[in-house]
């Protein structure tokens, strides 16, 4: 009976919390639509599509205001095109400004304060103040907090779904929306956002899709923290690891994560999910880390990275001595490449870049952009 109050108290609580995020009236307002489309301007404000938008903003957002009081909002396929990222192939959909307004006021004010509240701390992928250096940060925190503790004889489990979003499967949705929602206007606007991208699966490009892929595995993480014990967990979207001082917790926590994920519909990668040594090293978002007896960490860049960006730099240079591309571009891609491996152990390896760097382009990078702009036209 005591649980039974506290489990009634907790649940009054929620709902008291999200009360305004649950209500369909509340969230599409007038207002929070013109926020939404001025969020959505951002990096985007070139294309014609959204100029043509913004020519008439407030008479469409009022028309978008009115269609969904009114249940007369259309739902579109979008811009459907192929993507090829280190040798993977993506299938991306890209949506109109006229749905990204929507889809912008219904994440901001409805999915992501609901969904979000249930998520665990060190989920890091596509939440405000997160990202890749969070889950890094997490990961490294973790193996210090397990060094101090254990010491480096230890075992890490680091897996991966497969065909993450290509997976996710729509009943399973329609489960966690109406477990956190109550208003079914909320839940059929999703849904219709959801099902347009087909029978299963969710489509890259959206924010819904990143905000719903983020709430489906989420059963998963609550079981590996509560049920299993695991104190040393995160996961990046797809990617995960778990750290342990036994190499049997880690099968009977992977036989587990298998039985979830079955029922989620979710498949893991059997390649990239494997239980090594911590002084074996191992790689996590593109990064190899190193435990070494003392319990020092060393962090090295995955050497597909710096093939990766070597062959960039040369494709660089055809394109600029074509005139295709500005050496602004090309200096900040190779700048943002700098700073991404800064974190890491990498002397050496900046080194020889920033020399193929000075080849090809006749200029040294560490005399700064002023240089360069000496040297060639800035389109």
């Amino acid at each position: 009976m005591r649980f039974q109050r506290r489990k009634a108290r907790r649940e009054l609580k929620r709902q008291e919390k999200v009360k305004e995020a649950d209500d369909f009236e509340a969230i599409f307002t007038y207002e929070h639509l013109y926020e939404s489309y001025k969020k959505c301007l951002k990096n985007v404000r070139w294309k014609a599509s959204v100029q043509n938008y913004s020519a008439n903003a407030p008479v469409n957002v009022c028309k978008a205001f009115k269609e969904l009081h009114e249940g007369k909002i259309k739902v579109r396929k979008g811009y459907e095109f192929d993507l090829y990222e280190r040798g993977k192939h993506r299938h991306i959909r890209s949506v109109h400004i006229r749905e990204r307004v929507v889809q912008k006021c219904l994440c901001d004010y409805a999915l992501v304060p609901v969904l979000g509240r249930t998520l665990i701390y060190d989920n890091g992928a596509s939440t405000k103040g997160k990202g890749v250096q969070f889950a890094r940060n997490r990961l490294q925190a973790h193996l210090e907090k397990f060094i101090r503790k254990h010491g480096s004889d230890g075992y890490i489990l680091v897996f991966d779904f497969k065909k993450f979003f290509d997976s996710i499967r729509h009943d399973i949705i329609q489960q966690v929306m109406e477990a956190a929602f109550t208003d079914s206007r909320i839940i059929d606007l999703t849904m219709r956002y959801v099902q347009v991208t087909g029978d299963i699966g969710l489509g890259l490009g959206s924010q819904i899709s990143q905000t719903l892929c983020l709430a489906v595995p989420n059963r998963l993480d609550h079981m590996i923290k509560e049920r299993c014990g695991m104190k040393f967990y995160g996961r990046y979207m797809d990617d995960g690891y778990i750290i342990s001082e036994s190499k049997e917790q880690l099968k009977e926590c992977l036989a587990a994560m298998k039985e979830i994920c079955s029922q989620l519909g979710l498949n893991l990668n059997e390649k990239k999910t494997h239980i090594r040594k911590l002084r074996g090293g191992f790689t996590f978002l593109k990064t190899k880390y190193h435990v070494m007896p003392s319990g020092k960490i060393i962090k090295r860049p995955a050497r597909q990275n710096i093939t990766r960006m070597r062959r960039k730099l040369k494709r660089f240079k055809k394109l600029v001595d074509k005139g295709e591309i500005s050496m602004r571009a090309v200096y900040h891609s190779y700048q943002s490449w700098r700073s991404h491996i800064a974190p890491t152990r990498c002397f050496r390896s900046r080194r020889r870049m920033d020399e193929l760097f000075k080849s090809l382009f006749n200029v040294d990078y560490k005399e700064g952009f002023a240089c360069i702009t000496k040297s060639y036209k800035m389109a």
